[in-house]
């Protein structure tokens, strides 16, 4: 008994520890980076680093560094970004199209400062409602939770953190917001019908971030989703 009872302390205590071995879990992370991932994806208007690497599932550092991009992670449109280990598409620099963050052409730019908190997070559900979707590891396409309530509840941040984007170019997540919450978490809520805040804000948990739209033909749905170190993670695990 008292051995059961030190093993959930320890797993206690590692959820909630603020500091994470990103160095070691590198080779990991690179390895398992899916076959259907494409090799590389140009930049196009209103594209972050973070929302890319939210698209194809990876760690946001991953990215940046295999592309010798360092903070605050300016991309260029037209860039052609490596989404695999091994670092820039060579062939797109010799050509002048895989710039990275400290120079090329500046035929627009977009950054995020670097001011996440580095703390634990202090977990708080988004909106107050029924899961409708629970998370399923194994689903194609977007893995987290949808939570259903009234079309224009406010949708609140689930955690202290910076909003590293806000907008509609990811394709089925409608109005988006992602947060940033330290160098392990980053959030995002989707299927909003207004969002509330922008690139660089910063926000503390409880603040309103989105009103609540819809999911198709099912009105009142926010998607929610949860992402440690670039995996989904099951957001019922951590909210309290």
């Amino acid at each position: 008994m008292i051995r059961r009872g030190l093993g959930l302390v320890l797993v206690v205590l590692l959820i909630g520890c603020s500091e994470f071995d990103y160095a070691s879990d590198r080779a990991l992370r690179e390895a398992s980076v899916r076959s259907g991932t494409p090799a590389s994806h140009v930049v196009e208007s209103g594209d972050t680093l973070y929302q890319i690497a939210w698209a194809y599932g990876l760690d946001f550092r991953d990215v940046a560094r295999w592309n010798d991009i360092d903070s605050p992670y300016v991309i260029y449109v037209g860039q052609r970004l490596s989404l695999r280990p091994g670092g820039p598409d060579r062939q797109a620099r010799a050509d002048g199209g895989g710039m990275s963050g400290s120079g090329g052409s500046r035929g627009g730019s977009t950054a995020i400062r670097s001011s996440a908190p580095s703390g634990p997070v202090a977990w708080q559900w988004p909106v107050e409602g029924q899961v409708v979707r629970r998370f399923n590891a194994n689903a194609l396409g977007k893995q987290g939770i949808t939570i259903a309530a009234e079309p224009g509840t406010t949708v609140r941040a689930a955690g202290d953190g910076e909003v590293v984007y806000s907008g509609n170019g990811l394709r089925g997540y409608g109005n988006l917001v992602i947060v940033k919450h330290n160098e392990r978490f980053l959030t995002a809520y989707g299927y909003n019908r207004t969002v509330l805040v922008s690139e660089g804000d910063r926000v503390s948990g409880g603040d309103a971030i989105a009103r609540m739209g819809s999911a198709g033909n099912h009105p009142g749905e926010l998607h929610f989703e949860v992402r440690e170190q670039g995996s989904p993670v099951n957001p019922t695990d951590y909210l309290p």
